[in-house]
């Protein structure tokens, strides 16, 4: 690790990306801060549950020595999925397994996706980490150059500085436009996402159809994804055809849920009453306009900055790949930074980001695709085909 030997480097956000980085390089005895703008670990609740896959999530989890900690927080059976039509009928759903959920795990079967809720591969990251590598209320303004080194500037009034920084800060990242000018495109569609509290008695009939896994639910061309949560919960993502500025140009409020009930009982108009139960329990709606970074994008490295996750190729999220491809990046960089095979850290951080561009264009143009098809006439067919084998 002689390029990055007796160097601080400054990991901004602690996604699982960021906390993934942290681990992989404290193992080999970096100095490693992870700057996150959440005021403490239980700041705020989790989203909906993470399918990590064999090839990237968990490739990093056994990398970073966590499989035994995995294996005691996941969720067994979260994976099973039913994709069912408009009207709630069921098209294709997983039958019984030959082999149990643990043998799969440990056998690393590539076409087993084990579930996590997010807030439990948060804790397993964060308990992996040295006392205090953390930085809690540490909201990025800026960073700018000073010397060889980079000064951080937060909100709360501290400044740091650091020998490498690594954006891990997501979707609207601050420090990818130090690294270049390139910005993503609307991918076509928004989502509308909502979370709702002890599913089973608030949201009977759609807990039943969950069974404690996964729905997707299309038709007209729209989408409606519910994932169901350890603690009871469910989250769900309403999808469908926009323009970009359609979340300004609606004028709905969603801090109120009525007006998010009349939007989606128009905008779904035809659909089973059932999904209404979703919308009317729902504590919180959140739009989120899709976007994707250019397939093609590509930049000069720097000497002692780049990024990992969404802050260097975000996508929609119809593939499943956000996550996996993040922790792989973690993985994939803190190899490169290890290494002694390159003549310095720009070298370093070169070949990371070009393997992580060409690996990232490949999945944003299968995402893309994806993305499309299940926001088409012929969305249940393209699914069926894909989660049956065929």
């Amino acid at each position: 690790m002689k390029n990055i030997q007796n160097k601080t480097i400054a990991i901004v956000g602690g996604g699982p990306a960021g906390l993934t980085l942290a681990r992989l390089l404290q193992m080999q005895g970096a100095d490693v801060k992870v700057y996150e703008r959440d005021a403490s670990r239980n700041a705020r609740a989790q989203g909906a549950t993470l399918d990590l896959h064999d090839e990237s999530g968990l490739k990093a989890l056994r990398a970073a020595g966590l499989m035994e900690a995995f294996k005691a927080h996941y969720r067994p059976g979260a994976d099973m999925l039913r994709v069912v039509d408009q009207q709630a009928n069921v098209i294709w759903e997983d039958q019984d397994k030959e082999e149990d959920d643990q043998t799969r795990l440990d056998a690393g079967d590539p076409w087993f996706r084990p579930e996590i809720d997010r807030g439990p591969l948060q804790t397993i990251l964060l308990d992996s980490l040295q006392p205090e590598t953390v930085v809690w209320n540490s909201h990025l303004l800026s960073i700018a150059a000073n010397g060889t080194q980079w000064q951080l500037e937060f909100k709360n009034g501290n400044t740091v500085t650091a020998d490498v920084v690594i954006a891990a800060d997501g979707a609207n990242s601050k420090v990818r436009p130090y690294i270049t000018p390139i910005k993503p495109f609307f991918a076509g569609v928004t989502v509308v996402e909502g979370m709702v509290y002890d599913a089973e008695k608030n949201c009977p009939e759609i807990a039943a159809l969950l069974k404690g896994g996964k729905i997707f639910a299309m038709g007209d061309s729209k989408t409606l994804i519910i994932s169901s949560k350890g603690d009871g919960s469910l989250y769900f993502y309403a999808g469908c055809k926009t323009n970009e500025n359609w979340v300004r140009e609606s004028s709905i409020d969603f801090t109120d849920g009525k007006q998010v009930q009349a939007w989606f009982k128009q905008e779904f108009a035809g659909w089973h009453h059932l999904w209404l139960q979703l919308f009317a329990n729902a504590v919180r709606f959140t739009p989120r306009p899709q976007y994707c970074m250019p397939l093609d994008q590509t930049w000069d490295a720097l000497p002692n900055l780049t990024m990992i996750g969404d802050a260097a190729h975000l996508m929609p999220p119809y593939a499943g790949e956000g996550v996996n491809m993040a922790m792989l990046d973690a993985l994939e960089l803190s190899a490169c930074l290890l290494s002694d095979a390159y003549p310095d850290l720009q070298s370093a951080i070169a070949a990371y980001e070009q393997q992580m561009r060409t690996r990232a264009s490949e999945i944003a143009g299968i995402t893309l695709e994806s993305t499309k098809a299940l926001h088409s006439p012929d969305a249940i067919p393209f699914l069926s085909r894909i989660v049956s084998g065929n």
